[in-house]
């Protein structure tokens, strides 16, 4: 239990001594008791240590979940550094954007994964990978440290390598841990927004660790708990709502590098899980395998951010009888409300959920911050200890983020009922989301203005059967310049992640037909009915 915020190192030297020999992490043919795991986090830490790597310092981690992930990132909490979770699905542009904005000193990664040469990846945003960091693309990046088999760079240290010299330091971690307090920042997460390339939200020890605890008390985890998530540690909710649930309270965690339903179904049921987690997206498919059999689950509860027709779903064809739904955002760490394992389904299933104590919900006017009658919309705004601590190098939007007395501005609907508990309805901004992942129009558009034909490129998200939403582009060409939506979505396919591409995309010589402001700008909801209109999306998203 935490009475008062603690550090991350803290935590897990409170559960290693009450479930030192429990089995903490799961992970294909990796197992870790949390012994093992406290142990292994000291080894890196001592080896960060000699490379340099001091309190304040950012490290990035790129590659997959499995047991190397989660013991680096405990590790650089331990001394007092900065974790910077790399977006596994990032092309070049993404990457070299993240590692430059975040400053990342060292970097730990894996030499390739599903598929992608990391290794060549990383050459092409530093050319210096092949000789010697830093260099000019990254100047602050001095360090990389690879794991796997392959073929490493000549910049780069091999992991065993990195490990060994840290044995010959003879680190004390724990003396080192003493100087990390609750208030340092633990991570920063890049999140997708309404600018053109993400922003890196800074989340204190207090606010990650506060925020697991929090939510494994509405979700009512338990030491002998065994919670399968699929989420991507890269993400916070992999981060603050898998891995930090499981440390909080001792249970073990169970993972896959990536998602793959039929051996997720196996998981689930050889290893006896009790609890999980994922979007509507996740669900769905497990349900929709052939592989699924109810008989087969042991799952008693956890958490999804889904509909209420999928939390429906999750109850009668599942069987999972206390699953809670959650609304939340990267820049509160990120649950903002969360219903109990205890309320009625009907709550649970239209999204309803109470803040946390200590944290504060307001549904209010976006423009104006005037509060309407309960029952009415507005924008639901967060204050409270969950809330970041604003985006690295970035005070403009930090400022932008937050209203004049201080309260977080989600930019989503919302709506606030007599008794006091908040749902999210929709979203003020143009965002969407793909299987899960939040995607900003102005990224997408941003890649095709790259392309040297196209003059505008307008993008929206528009519905699809199994993922909620793909991604939609309309674009217009320069005159005299050709390309076709086929050169234009390849295009795309090479220069950013996969969920961000267009699905459909059409080149039009015009957009005053389909819907333009006064100030010429193109009307986006009015777009997005002529897209399901175009590609014939009317039925749940199927063409």
């Amino acid at each position: 239990m935490i009475g008062a915020p603690v550090t991350l190192y803290q935590a897990l030297r409170t559960t290693e001594k009450a479930y030192g020999a429990h089995e903490a992490f799961v992970c294909q043919d990796e197992r870790l008791t949390w012994s093992q795991t406290l142990a292994g986090t000291r080894r890196i830490a001592a080896a960060l240590h000699a490379r340099g790597i001091r309190k304040g310092d950012h490290v990035g981690i790129m590659m997959g979940n499995g047991a190397t992930w989660l013991q680096v990132f405990f590790a650089c909490a331990a001394i007092g550094a900065v974790t910077v979770p790399v977006n596994t699905r990032f092309k070049t542009d993404e990457l070299a954007f993240c590692l430059k904005q975040a400053d990342v000193k060292l970097l730990v990664f894996v030499d390739s994964f599903l598929g992608i040469d990391f290794v060549d990846l990383l050459k092409a945003v530093e050319p210096a990978f092949d000789a010697q960091l830093p260099g000019q693309a990254l100047p602050e990046l001095t360090q990389a440290v690879m794991a796997g088999d392959g073929r490493a760079p000549a910049a780069a240290q091999r992991y065993a390598d990195f490990l060994a010299a840290g044995d010959a330091a003879q680190v004390d971690v724990d003396a080192l841990a003493e100087h990390v307090t609750p208030d340092d920042i633990l991570l920063m997460q890049f999140t997708s927004g309404t600018t053109s390339f993400p922003k890196g939200v800074m989340l204190t020890h207090a606010n990650m660790v506060t925020n697991a605890w929090a939510a494994g008390q509405r979700i009512g985890v338990r030491a002998d708990d065994r919670y399968f998530s699929i989420r991507p540690f890269f993400h916070v909710s992999g981060t603050t709502l898998s891995v930090l649930v499981s440390l909080v309270y001792g249970c073990c965690l169970l993972t896959l590098p990536k998602f793959d339903v039929a051996e997720t179904l196996r998981i689930l049921d050889e290893e006896r899980c009790t609890l999980t987690s994922g979007n509507d997206t996740i669900f769905l498919m497990m349900m929709g395998h052939p592989d699924f059999d109810r008989n087969k689950l042991h799952l008693r509860g956890g958490w999804a951010a889904a509909g209420p027709e999928v939390m429906q779903q999750i109850q009668d064809v599942m069987g999972v009888p206390n699953v809670c739904n959650a609304y939340g955002q990267s820049e509160a760490s990120p649950n903002v409300v969360l219903s109990d394992r205890n309320d009625a389904f009907e709550l649970r299933a239209a999204g309803w959920g109470l803040p946390h104590k200590g944290t504060q919900v307001r549904i209010a006017d976006a423009e104006t911050g005037v509060e309407p009658p309960r029952g009415e919309r507005g924008e639901i705004q967060v204050k409270g200890w969950h809330v970041m601590r604003g985006y690295y190098k970035m005070p403009d939007a930090t400022a932008k983020a937050f209203t004049p007395d201080g309260w977080l501005k989600t930019g989503d609907l919302g709506e606030m009922s007599e008794d006091g508990r908040i749902r999210m309805v929709g979203r003020l901004k143009d965002m969407y989301r793909v299987g899960g992942e939040n995607v900003a129009p102005a990224e997408v558009e941003e890649t095709l203005h790259a392309h040297p034909a196209v003059q505008q490129a307008q993008v929206i998200g528009v519905p699809d059967a199994r993922l909620g939403e793909v991604t939609a582009a309309f674009v217009l060409l320069k005159a005299g310049k050709t390309a076709s939506s086929q050169e234009l979505i390849d295009w795309c396919k090479g220069r950013c992640a996969n969920f961000k591409v267009p699905r459909y995309l059409e080149v039009v010589d015009t957009f005053e037909n389909i819907g333009m402001t006064g100030s010429s700008k193109v009307q986006k909801n009015k777009l997005r009915d002529h897209a399901i209109v175009l590609f014939g999306l009317g039925s749940g998203g199927k063409p």
